[in-house]
């Protein structure tokens, strides 16, 4: 049994050779799962990709991490692909309601900042935000979004002041839909020194505690869903403080979860749709689909580690 760690692991994964669709499918029938249709199989891996579908198998796997690949005992392929299936399609059920809240978030920071500091021209000085570290420039991200773009609304307000581009005269409600979801995260949090996120979530009528880092989580999430990651047993990185009120009233619909799962993004998401009136919450659609005691559910609510997950 391999028990390679750290930098040797990464150099035996590196080193194993290519194989056919069959081949791979084959592979997982050696290691003990049950397939009943091949052809299935290898159409599934043809279009979903081995690599991906390893991410969920793991969990079934007896230490994958220790190399010891072998499945537990009467895991079938099917078991996996349906967990798989379930979390794309809790991918794209979420992938309107972020856009909603993206959209909202856009409009309300647009306005914020026209009524208290003026459609032009502050938004894009330096000392408008404050920002920590080394890292880039909260305005150099904006103003590097806004010359990427090629819309005729941005296009008809550049100009050019010393032989560099100009965008001065550019109002802010043009602006934000130019930025990244990312950028306007980091507008939100660092904007008017530090007070533009409690001035955007009073707008909205949320809670002003934490309003940034909940705004961040929604990018993380965003993030995951358009790059097709995985939800499935995940610990948010970017995991916003939801609001005691908002998940005390999720776990009374949904049961106990983690503070750093994906439930606890959606139940702040929900907050944000209901209190806007711009759509239904999520929460209660996800509760009706899965039952509580589904490996599914199980690895949303408590997401783990397969290194600390028990087969």
């Amino acid at each position: 049994m391999l028990k390679w760690e750290g930098p040797l692991l990464f150099l035996e994964e590196s080193m194993k050779p290519s194989l056919t669709r069959d081949e791979q499918a084959a592979l997982l029938v050696q290691r003990g799962l049950s397939v009943d249709d091949q052809n299935a199989c290898t159409t599934f891996l043809a279009a979903n990709n081995y690599y991906r579908f390893s991410g969920y198998a793991r969990y079934f796997q007896q230490a994958p991490h220790l190399g010891d690949d072998s499945f537990a005992l009467g895991t079938d392929f099917d078991q996996i692909r349906m967990i798989y299936e379930a979390d794309e399609a809790l991918r794209v059920a979420l992938v309107q309601p972020l856009a909603r809240v993206e959209l909202l978030l856009r409009a309300h920071t647009a306005y914020v900042v026209a009524d208290v500091h003026g459609p032009r021209g502050r938004y894009l000085e330096e000392d408008f935000y404050t920002d920590v570290g080394n890292g880039e420039r909260t305005v150099e991200s904006c103003l590097r979004d806004i010359e990427r773009s090629k819309e005729r609304h941005i296009l008809r307000f550049k100009t050019t002041n010393g032989g560099s581009p100009d965008f001065s005269g550019l109002p802010i409600w043009s602006a934000v839909e130019a930025w990244s979801f990312g950028t306007l995260s980091k507008c939100i949090e660092r904007g008017a020194q530090g007070t533009l996120d409690d001035a955007v979530a009073a707008s909205l009528g949320v809670a002003k505690a934490g309003f940034a880092y909940r705004v961040r989580s929604l990018v993380y999430l965003r993030n995951r869903c358009a790059h097709h990651s995985r939800l499935w047993h995940h610990s948010v990185i970017d995991a916003g403080p939801t609001p005691n009120n908002v998940r005390a009233k999720a776990k009374k619909l949904a049961g106990q979860f983690e503070p750093r799962s994906v439930l606890d993004v959606i139940a702040s998401l929900d907050d944000m749709l209901v209190r806007s009136g711009t759509a239904d919450p999520i929460l209660p659609k996800l509760v009706e689909q899965h039952p509580r005691d589904s490996a599914f559910w199980e690895g949303l609510v408590r997401p783990q580690s397969p290194r600390d997950h028990q087969v």
